[in-house]
């Protein structure tokens, strides 16, 4: 099946159809105008948890140019990757509307669209990854993303951010239906990195997506993830790994819009905090509307606090409209070493720096072997203990709670 206007509008279509239109605290009204979106003051809901000064003006009126960043394409067999005109039918195609002022920015100034498509049925048998490297933080770049996974594909596409660069774009995934796909979020990033991303999903009937998100790098990373539904059926698990060193500031938000009935989400995110003013937020929202009866939801955040100075923000929500539903809950937590885990390793003759080395790969484990991409796993247990050895390991005096 080849993509066309009048596919990518059936399935809007569908959706919005499933949606009940109501107003919700969790579901602001957006607008592709940037005249409609206030430069925000830190005052606002949305903004309150995020450092404006440090976004280099992308928040305002900061210009954008072309050339700071570069994307590299390892395609697997089969997976078509190409260059589209910004005005192409698309964009837009899941349904995504800016919802705040940078990422309608990025909307008109991107150039173009970077599209990866997995034809219908094909099941790849390797990941594709595009390589996202920015050359410096002197000017800002827009850009586009459109990941689409045909009618019962299956497929794997990695986007890893690296290098410096003040980077704010729009990322679009529509999984049709019967579909199976995993797209992972890797930010490898320099430490004077800027990175505000918009990524919005739709899932097809009886469709999947697993949505991962792995934050290691940056001086201020903040991402905001949404999904719906366009059928009854449809599944989304958003996984997601962060380590905050002193001064970085990680924000991740997540909205799961369910939109249909019978339709599951499982959000599982997990986060490190070390150094002074190490900052991680963490906004969680589910809205289940009147249509979807029968759903299944859950999402839970644990932060784990290994130094003094960090701060950890968790917020879960579940707003929701229908009591037929077949489950729906959260938890969130923030916490230090566990002292009996650490006196249990200490007991059995394990050095201290070696039994908290041991509590944070246990803390992330389960978490990394779920993300399903053996070289991915590798490299990211690899990464945690990089981490470790810049403070952890090398202050054995941490106070507990």
């Amino acid at each position: 099946m080849t993509i066309t206007k009048e596919s990518v509008a059936s399935m809007l279509e569908s959706a919005d159809e499933k949606r009940d239109r109501v107003d919700s605290h969790l579901h602001p009204q957006g607008s592709f105008d940037v005249a409609d979106h206030e430069v925000p003051t830190g005052r606002e809901e949305v903004w309150r948890f995020t450092p404006l000064k440090r976004l280099h003006g992308l928040h305002q009126d900061a210009a954008f140019s072309t050339g700071n960043v570069k994307v590299d394409v390892d395609a697997a067999d089969g997976v078509i990757v190409e260059q589209v005109a910004a005005d192409s039918a698309l964009r837009g195609s899941s349904g995504l509307v800016p919802l705040d002022r940078i990422s309608a920015r990025a909307w008109a100034a991107a150039p173009d669209a970077t599209v990866v498509r997995i034809p219908t049925e094909h099941v790849a048998a390797t990941a594709t990854v595009l390589t996202i490297t920015g050359s410096g933080t002197a000017a800002a770049t827009a850009a586009h993303t459109v990941i689409v996974a045909e009618k019962f594909s299956s497929a794997t596409v990695v986007l890893r951010f690296e290098g410096s660069a003040v980077l704010a774009d729009n990322i679009e995934i529509v999984v049709q239906d019967g579909a199976n796909l995993t797209v992972v979020s890797m930010q490898d990033w320099a430490d004077d990195a800027v990175h505000l991303s918009s990524q919005h999903a739709l899932i097809g009937r009886d469709a999947n997506l697993k949505h991962v998100a792995v934050t290691f790098g940056g001086d201020l990373v903040r991402h905001d993830t949404t999904a719906e539904y366009a059928g009854p059926g449809g599944s989304v698990e958003m996984l997601g790994m962060y380590f905050a060193d002193e001064g970085q500031h990680i924000e991740h938000r997540l909205f799961v819009d369910h939109t249909a009935p019978k339709t599951k989400s499982n959000v599982v995110y997990k986060g490190a905090l070390q150094g002074e003013g190490a900052h991680a937020v963490w906004i969680g929202n589910v809205l289940i509307r009147k249509v979807a009866e029968g759903i299944e939801t859950y999402e839970e955040n644990r932060n784990l606090v290994l130094t003094d100075g960090c701060r950890a923000d968790s917020v879960p929500n579940l707003e929701i409209e229908t009591g037929e539903i077949e489950g729906a809950g959260h938890a969130s937590a923030v916490g230090r070493f566990d002292d009996e885990q650490l006196f249990y390793l200490r007991s059995r003759g394990i050095e201290e720096s070696e039994a908290r080395r041991l509590v944070v790969h246990g803390f992330f484990n389960d978490l990394i072997r779920k993300i399903g991409v053996p070289e991915l796993e590798a490299k990211m247990t690899e990464t945690v203990e990089l981490e470790l050895a810049k403070n952890v390991l090398a202050v054995p005096n941490v106070k507990h709670d």
